[in-house]
């Protein structure tokens, strides 16, 4: 008997949610990159980063601004993220003419670094390292550029996972590195909670529809189930709305119809099981919920541009980000 891929395979033992799902399937790791210390005016001017880029202020406040955008100031206790890769700077004061970051970390050659006294201003930095074939799914989710303000419903949760990272860095005890990995990767989750919270700032999308409520229970429905040949009426109902109700909700929340949801996800797993597993294309294609391996390639072409042979030969071996 065929053993279901472990990206498609359901757990028997604990009910899954939809968010931790999706972070499994496209989040490889988050951690912490560096960070400084300040004191009197500086600016410091950032490339655009590779992956997500996050930062937590743990004592006073700067402006932050990414290209084509307006400064934004954060405060102590505020969480940035960023997803545009464009180049960013941060600075006590906009006006402030800034430096090179890169130089001035690579030249020392260490990950912390003090500008000026150090002593009114205070930075940690990371990045989110995504899955390279279905990372998308995270990052398009996303607005280019976010700020969790420390004053939210979160803030008890930050505060302490800042306070937490600051003294990995202070006290540098055996293990601190996985620690501080482990506790950047609660910081990520908690920033995504608190954007779900205020859905309206988010772009439509699956983390939009995840923040809404009365959708919830569909979303859960397809991602328990994505095999399952789901019907508009049923999902509707499991929402407790009339079929025409939740598709136009669903839809508003998503950027795109249930159905279509529910292809898109079934597509973002077949891609996974595809280049991690060694199952023939029909098994996939059965585990995926499709009838025969030509329906399931005829759908993995429209939403890919290549046949499932195709894209398993071109992402075989891929590296992680």
């Amino acid at each position: 008997m065929l053993e279901r891929p472990r990206s498609i395979r359901d757990s028997p033992k604990m009910p899954s949610d939809a968010l931790s799902e999706i972070l499994r399937l496209t989040t490889v790791e988050s951690m912490v990159t560096g960070g400084f210390d300040a004191g009197g005016p500086w600016a410091l001017r950032f490339p655009a980063p590779k992956s997500l880029k996050f930062f937590a202020l743990t004592k006073g406040f700067c402006w932050a601004r990414i290209d084509r955008e307006a400064p934004v100031r954060f405060e102590q206790g505020d969480v940035g993220l960023l997803t545009a890769q464009r180049p960013y700077t941060l600075s006590s004061d906009p006006s402030v003419t800034p430096v090179d970051a890169m130089a001035l970390f690579s030249g020392r050659g260490r990950s912390f670094v003090t500008l000026g006294d150090g002593t009114e201003f205070s930075y940690v930095g990371g990045h989110v390292l995504l899955d390279p074939t279905s990372g998308t799914l995270l990052s398009e989710a996303l607005p280019p550029w976010l700020r969790i303000a420390g004053v939210t419903g979160q803030a008890a949760r930050f505060r302490w996972l800042l306070s937490e990272l600051v003294n990995e860095r202070e006290q540098r005890l055996p293990g601190g590195t996985l620690v501080a990995t482990q506790l950047a990767q609660l910081l990520f989750v908690q920033i995504l909670r608190a954007e779900m919270d205020g859905n309206d700032r988010l772009p439509p999308g699956w983390l939009r529809a995840l923040g809404d409520p009365r959708l919830v229970p569909a979303v859960q429905l397809m991602h328990d189930e994505p095999a399952r040949a789901w019907h508009l009426d049923e999902l509707a109902r499991a929402c407790a709305m009339s079929r025409s109700t939740f598709a136009a909700r669903f839809t508003a929340a998503a950027g795109i119809a249930p159905l279509g949801y529910l292809a898109r996800w079934r597509t973002h797993l077949a891609c996974k099981a595809l280049r991690d597993e060694k199952l023939p294309v029909a098994s996939v294609a059965a585990l995926a919920g499709y009838s025969s391996q030509g329906a399931f390639s005829n759908a993995f072409k429209r939403m890919t541009g290549l046949s499932p042979s195709l894209w398993r030969e071109r992402h075989a071996g891929t590296d992680l980000a």
